[in-house]
């Protein structure tokens, strides 16, 4: 990193952190939005969000957040894995992932 980028920019590393989440999917009334991280190795460590949205304007939204060991070689990998593993939470776990009413959480 060069002495410039140290003082007034951010890092690369921070750039990548920094990365706005990516568009929710819907399924089965809930959201999932992949949010995968840069792993220390260079590849793509699966994660994202778990949305449940209020049904009424004054419900609060309610997010679990899920993080898997799983690496990918590209960002658009682990987008695709990060969606099907959250498909894969809701299947098994449905209601009971907000059932605390904490607006968030880990899944």
């Amino acid at each position: 990193m060069s002495f410039f980028s140290k003082i007034f920019g951010l890092s690369s590393m921070d750039k990548e952190k920094a990365k706005p989440k990516d568009e929710p999917v819907m399924y089965e009334g809930y959201a999932i939005v992949p949010s995968p991280d840069k792993a220390e190795s260079g590849q793509w460590r699966l994660s994202g969000y778990i949305k449940k949205l209020g049904e009424n304007p004054d419900d609060p939204e309610m997010e679990r957040f899920f993080l898997r060991a799983d690496t990918f070689p590209s960002r658009e990998e682990a987008v695709e894995f990060t969606v099907r593993k959250g498909r894969q939470i809701i299947d098994e776990q449905g209601k009971r992932l907000f059932v605390d009413g904490e607006p968030t959480g880990r899944a």
